[in-house]
């Protein structure tokens, strides 16, 4: 069993790299830790900064417990908000609905939004097939594999107009040049083409939203997942792709968060 002191002394090491949650770090790690040599392993791997999800191979998020390596986005509580907002937009959650979730990474929104509506089904599109692989894997950890598919593609491109009930994303939204100022977990470990969303982050949206619009059935939902600054100019996308009641949600922190649209029925 570990001792106290070399229970300090790990946090000691995370908290001197500028680690704020070290105990909370090296509690989960010591759970995970099958013996001391193995922790100290995991506490020299986050003393390296590598992100802690990486380190134990799993995340929470929502209700589920999703796979999570290098070759996706660690799933963020902030993302959550979108989880939230969207069914409660959603006057039936018995109803038959089809939802997309473009650059699903690890599948973890459409996922958390299939665990919601019961009788929904789901399609992840992801440009990296090492992704859908975590995907794939997550649908089954969490017993969604018979609603959720996934394929490779390049956002909306083949899917058909008025063929989708939801439409949503997290897509790369941080500008290129911000990216070498993050924290060493994000800007070291994480899959760049995940985050980079151009010179001022926006170039996916440009893209992205005027091809939900197309796609969605009337009266359809999209929901996307926006940088704090960012509110704006995707709500100004949104209304230029001539979604309605086009209105801006944000997550627990109080920061912008989410923008949703619905698509005229007419």
């Amino acid at each position: 069993m570990t001792d106290a002191t070399r229970t300090t002394e790990w946090v000691a090491r995370l908290k001197a790299v500028g680690i704020e949650e070290a105990a909370f770090d090296l509690r989960h790690i010591l759970l995970a830790a099958a013996d001391d040599a193995e922790a100290e392993a995991m506490v020299t791997r986050r003393v390296n900064r590598e992100p802690l999800s990486h380190i134990l191979g799993d995340k929470p998020f929502w209700t589920l417990d999703l796979r999570v390596t290098p070759d996706v986005l660690t799933p963020r509580s902030d993302t959550e908000t979108l989880v939230e907002i969207l069914p409660t937009q959603i006057t039936d959650r018995s109803a038959l609905l089809r939802i997309a979730d473009f650059g699903t990474g690890s599948g973890a929104i459409l996922l958390a939004l299939l665990s919601e509506l019961p009788n929904a089904t789901g399609l992840g599109i992801d440009i990296s097939e090492s992704a859908l692989a975590i995907a794939r894997e997550n649908a089954a950890r969490n017993g969604l594999s018979d609603r959720a598919s996934f394929r490779i593609g390049n956002w909306a491109e083949g899917i058909a107009d008025k063929s989708l009930d939801l439409a949503v994303s997290n897509p790369p939204y941080i500008a290129s040049g911000v990216i070498d100022t993050l924290e060493p977990e994000v800007r070291d470990h994480e899959p760049r083409i995940a985050l980079d969303g151009g010179e001022n982050g926006l170039d996916v949206y440009h893209t992205l939203i005027p091809e939900l619009f197309r796609i969605l059935t009337p009266g359809g939902l999209m929901a996307v997942e926006i940088g704090y600054d960012q509110g704006d100019a995707v709500m100004a996308l949104a209304k230029q792709a001539n979604f309605d009641d086009v209105r801006l949600h944000h997550d627990l922190a109080e920061q912008p968060r989410i923008v949703l649209g619905r698509k005229r029925d007419s």
